[in-house]
């Protein structure tokens, strides 16, 4: 399993966007599917988007469609998260996380995490 570094994290009003991004370590990033998370206080750590090794299919979440794009630099070992449009609700700790395409849409099956990057969207 990869280790997985987040950033790019932050205060943004409603309407805004962030681009966070998702370091890898090592040398295997490009075998594995990528993925991002979020959880919320007090709540359960929920899916956001997934992408494959190769970037040739996406997966994202009902709520964020249209709004968020995943994509990844195999070459640079890097995953990013464009976030537009951005509402107050989707402030949590965002999480990258690596393993099969398959896995990456529910966290209970996802081994390999980054730390987590804070982003809060204000009113």
């Amino acid at each position: 399993q990869v280790q997985l570094v987040e950033s790019g994290g932050g205060l943004v009003q409603a309407g805004g966007s962030l681009r966070l991004s998702c370091a890898a370590s090592g040398r295997s990033f490009s075998n594995y599917g990528m993925g991002w998370f979020r959880q919320a206080p007090g709540k359960e750590r929920e899916f956001v988007a997934a992408i494959r090794w190769s970037g040739g299919s996406t997966n994202y979440a009902d709520t964020v469609k249209g709004r968020f794009t995943i994509s990844r630099d195999n070459a640079k070992k890097t995953g990013y998260l464009q976030m537009n449009s951005l509402k107050p609700e989707n402030t949590a700790v965002y999480y990258c996380a690596a393993g099969l395409y398959s896995t990456l849409a529910t966290p209970g099956l996802v081994g390999s995490w980054g730390q987590g990057t804070q982003v809060t969207v204000s009113s």
